[in-house]
């Protein structure tokens, strides 16, 4: 499957946009998982385009993070692209893509734990209840009722791969501010 933003050189520029914002090195999964983000590039069109900047030196390892991963920074060459090539991204989705990815570094890095779980209720059906806690503040907590306990762990899977973006959501259900859930 080919990513929704198109050939590879927007797939190459999306990336390098997105670690140039960062503004500090990135992990290889770090990186993949802030590029997962918005769902405009497939994993694979990721994997290609990581191993093909390396190789092009549009990025270069900066040394190791505290896990020993390798961290990779954007090179000058690097930057020279993403100053003057000209893709056919929209300014607004590299906007979008680079707040959430800053939002998810954000969550990553502030140690915030989000757990799950599923029970049956005594009246039919099931309970799914999920929270977000950050140290001994609790940011989200929500119970949901539903019929099936298939779909309990269909809620449970997107929960636990991207908590922020239930917190995300229900903030902006909230507050009012639902556009992000129609932007495309």
């Amino acid at each position: 499957m080919s990513s929704p933003l198109g050939n590879k050189q927007n797939v190459t520029i999306f990336v390098l946009y997105l670690m140039q914002n960062v503004g500090y090195p990135l992990d290889f999964v770090t990186l993949n998982d802030i590029v997962m983000q918005t769902d405009y590039v497939a994993y694979l069109d990721f994997a290609e385009t990581f191993s093909r900047m390396k190789d092009t030196e549009l990025i270069a390892q900066a040394g190791v993070n505290d896990k020993g991963e390798e961290v990779y920074t954007v090179t000058g060459k690097g930057r020279t692209v993403v100053e003057s090539m000209q893709g056919d991204i929209l300014p607004s989705i590299l906007e979008e893509s680079l707040t959430c990815a800053l939002r998810y570094l954000d969550f990553t890095r502030r140690g915030v734990k989000a757990t799950c779980r599923t029970t049956p209720n005594p009246k039919g059906g099931y309970d799914f209840t999920c929270s977000i806690t950050e140290g001994e503040t609790t940011l989200l907590s929500i119970t949901l009722w539903t019929d099936s306990k298939a779909r309990a762990e269909r809620m449970e899977a997107q929960f636990r791969s991207y908590p922020e973006n239930t917190y995300r959501a229900t903030l902006a259900l909230m507050t009012g501010n639902v556009n992000y859930l129609f932007d495309s």
